[in-house]
């Protein structure tokens, strides 16, 4: 019997020759990641243990993405205990306000996770790495911690289950949809601490922005991890942006505990009713559901193909009265790029306000709180109760393309939907 990727990456890491489902390891890490939430946490664990040291300096990224730029004292104070820590042990990756990005574009983006890698990061939303065929997980604070120190932590080998994709995405149609139209299908506990195999000849169709963002939502139907093949379009990404890596391919007798089919083809932009990410819904809808406010941005969809999506709808056209459009790009390089191409002066001339790179919003932390009763769809990944501001607020999850038609029509709609009288 053979294995799958995920299962060979793990047996490298921690040296074994076999290995089986439900195995506990002990795995080497290659890059350990926190942020100005769980960085914190895990430092002052180091501290309290009496440990004074991290493993390697090099393999240890602290990213101050949620609350920065620092809404209040008491974020301010968190962005300086990482700032302390990483002064006192000289981490090369450390990205603060004017360098940092989104963790989870900005880590890929700057080379400094890689396919083959081991990465765990004290974020759920970790899993996005299985994009460049690593293995990608997020973990507790506590373990962090111990990671930092020792450069290892504890896995469970999970299940397999593989994802065979066939055809091709219709226009208004990506990432985003294909994994909420999965969550959909398993539910948000169906793939519960199991890894998502994406394969089939369909994967050739997904860019690379769309598979990390499928990878990212993995989470939210319970996946530990997510991973596609390495192929042509993962090499050209890591081209020039990464030292040199041996990808591992899944071998053709790998077991997999189940085996789900999807027609790329046959998808329709998807929309997740509030508040949970499988209350999913094909447009066009069948009832109105008017919006005050449109975010576009998160580790989700925050990257230059999502700006550029959205910015090709907005052209010509202005956000509606009621709507307020905000535009997150993901990465202080991705917001560079967008004014060059023009796409950030479409946003702003339709009436959209655009932010440096902040979590801020995604988790109604500051830059975007909804009120009581307001209605937001959100390009973000979790629509659960209060996640964005008050508890009555509601969130619905799509693609950008889709966002950015709804802050014109002020409605949730495709842009299929929008007339000329939408137009200037």
């Amino acid at each position: 019997m053979g294995y799958t990727v995920t299962e060979k990456l793990l047996m490298k890491s921690a040296g074994l020759s076999s290995l089986s489902t439900g195995q506990l390891i002990k795995a080497n890490v290659d890059m350990v990641l926190g942020n100005d939430i769980t960085s914190p946490v895990a430092i002052k664990e180091l501290e309290k243990a009496g440990i004074a040291r991290v493993f390697d300096k090099n393999k240890i990224a602290i990213v101050l993405d949620h609350f920065t730029p620092n809404k209040d004292i008491k974020s301010a104070e968190q962005s300086k205990i990482c700032r302390n820590f990483a002064k006192k042990y000289s981490l090369t990756h450390f990205y603060d306000v004017g360098r940092m990005g989104i963790e989870h574009a900005l880590l890929p983006e700057q080379g400094i996770v890689k396919t083959s890698d081991i990465v765990i990061g004290a974020d759920s939303h970790t899993c996005t790495y299985g994009a460049l065929s690593a293995f990608s997980t997020g973990v507790g604070s506590t373990d962090m911690a111990v990671a930092m120190a020792t450069g290892k932590v504890w896995l469970r080998v999970p299940a397999q289950i593989k994802i065979v994709l066939k055809g091709a995405f219709q226009k208004f149609v990506s990432g985003k949809d294909l994994i909420l139209h999965l969550i959909g299908l398993l539910g948000v506990d169906g793939a519960l601490y199991k890894t998502l195999e994406f394969s089939g000849e369909g994967v050739k169709s997904l860019s690379m922005s769309d598979r990390f963002t499928v990878c990212n939502m993995a989470i939210e139907c319970g996946a530990k991890n997510a991973v596609f093949p390495f192929d042509d379009i993962t090499r050209n990404y890591e081209n020039n942006r990464v030292a040199p890596f041996t990808p591992l391919f899944s071998d053709s007798d790998a077991y997999y505990e189940k085996e789900i089919e999807i027609n790329l083809s046959s998808l329709r932009p998807t929309v997740a009713f509030p508040s949970i990410p499988s209350n999913v819904r094909t447009l066009p809808l069948t009832e109105t559901v008017k919006i005050d406010q449109v975010l576009i941005g998160s580790c989700t969809n925050g990257r230059l193909e999502d700006i550029a999506n959205a910015a090709s709808v907005l052209k010509n056209r202005k956000v509606h009265r009621n709507v307020r459009l905000i535009v997150v790009p993901a990465t202080q390089q991705i917001y560079l790029d967008a004014i060059e191409k023009g796409y950030i002066k479409t946003i702003i001339e339709a009436g959209g306000a655009v932010s440096t790179p902040t979590c801020g919003a995604c988790l109604g932390g500051h830059m975007g709180i909804l009120a009581s009763d307001e209605v937001c769809l959100s390009t973000t990944n979790r629509n659960f109760v209060g996640r964005m501001g008050d508890v009555t607020s509601k969130i619905y999850l799509s693609n950008p393309s889709v966002a950015a038609a709804s802050a014109v029509a002020g409605r949730i709609c495709c842009p299929c939907e929008l007339d000329f009288q939408e137009a200037l």
